[in-house]
């Protein structure tokens, strides 16, 4: 199981398990990735949006040892089997789709 980032581009999915492969893109715990800081170094190219332009997301890991994905509402459940595969996440799992400020996107604006 890995913790790590993902986007939702286009009705792709840009997923991004920590692996340290990223140095630059390292959140300050040490253990997983920073949306922002990742960005310049993972996006599609020819890209110019900001980071928080598509819907992401994240996965975790609590205390039990259990993985936890957080992710913008605008990211559907049909996502989910590509996210437990890519993240190699086995067994139950819990998913939060955040409302927060933090996972806002363009997609919010619109609304």
């Amino acid at each position: 199981m890995k913790k790590g980032v993902f986007w939702l581009i286009g009705g792709e999915l840009l997923t991004v398990p920590f692996d340290g492969s990223h140095s630059e893109g390292i959140a300050k715990s040490g253990d997983t990735y920073n949306h922002q800081k990742l960005w310049e170094h993972v996006r599609p190219k020819g890209c110019r949006c900001a980071f928080d332009y598509y819907p992401r997301g994240r996965v975790d890991i609590n205390n039990k040892g259990n993985a936890v994905i957080y992710m913008s509402p605008h990211i559907g459940s049909e996502y989910l089997g590509e996210i437990l595969r890519d993240f190699e996440i086995e067994g139950s799992c819990q998913i939060r789709f955040d409302h927060s400020r933090h996972y806002h996107c363009a997609m919010d604006h619109e609304e």
